[in-house]
């Protein structure tokens, strides 16, 4: 058998996530993966030996690139409220706004129900996420830049107020309309102990 390039399995769980995005899990098979990622399915069973196994490497090419773009974006930022603000941002854009991320992350979800690898994977990644905004909040409240008296318990509604807003854009698209990011980001900043919400902007709440 030729010895695989070092980057084929990335390759393959993001033509899986690619596939399982746009047309669920249920109606991609693995020789349409391993299509997408330029390989022969007999390529693909070298690195994982179920349906299941492809899908859970998507969750985890799912995962590590919000984590990896959440870091890019807020790295240059020295300010602890636009590190928030800008990382709240881009989850409302990628998991919210793109219908492919939604797509994805509803399915997974529905699958974690009844499926523990997959409800352990996606639980691992809600715990880093998680975590990742109760640094952001505790060090916004360090600052004096936040008004919030258990951060643990702001992050913790936030991240349910954001699931409910991506549940309900599946049957009300206009939530997901790019023109109410900025509302949905400045709802959940106020969730977060941000003293005001920016001039002439109205609450998601009000539209």
């Amino acid at each position: 058998m030729p010895v695989l390039a070092p980057h084929m399995p990335r390759s393959f769980a993001k033509s899986a996530f690619d596939l399982f995005a746009e047309r669920g899990l249920r109606h991609v098979n693995l020789d349409e993966i391993a299509a997408g990622a330029g390989v022969t399915k007999g390529s693909l069973y070298h690195h994982y030996g179920s349906k299941k196994e492809v899908i859970l490497a998507a969750c985890q090419y799912y995962y590590r690139s919000w984590q990896q773009r959440i870091q890019h974006e807020i790295a240059p930022l020295p300010d602890p409220l636009d590190r928030l603000r800008t990382a709240l941002a881009s989850s409302v854009r990628t998991c919210v706004i793109e219908r492919r991320n939604r797509v994805f992350t509803a399915e997974i979800f529905a699958m974690s129900l009844y499926d523990p690898d997959v409800r352990a994977s996606w639980a691992q990644f809600y715990d880093t996420v998680r975590e990742t905004y109760i640094g952001l909040v505790e060090t916004g409240k360090a600052a004096g830049r936040l008004e919030v008296e258990d951060p643990r318990r702001a992050v913790d509604l936030m991240l349910a107020t954001m699931e409910g807003i991506k549940q309900r854009a599946s049957f009300e698209p206009e939530i997901a309309d790019a023109g109410e990011q900025q509302a949905v980001v400045d709802d959940l900043m106020a969730l977060l102990g941000a003293r005001q919400r920016p001039a002439g902007r109205k609450s998601h709440s009000d539209t």
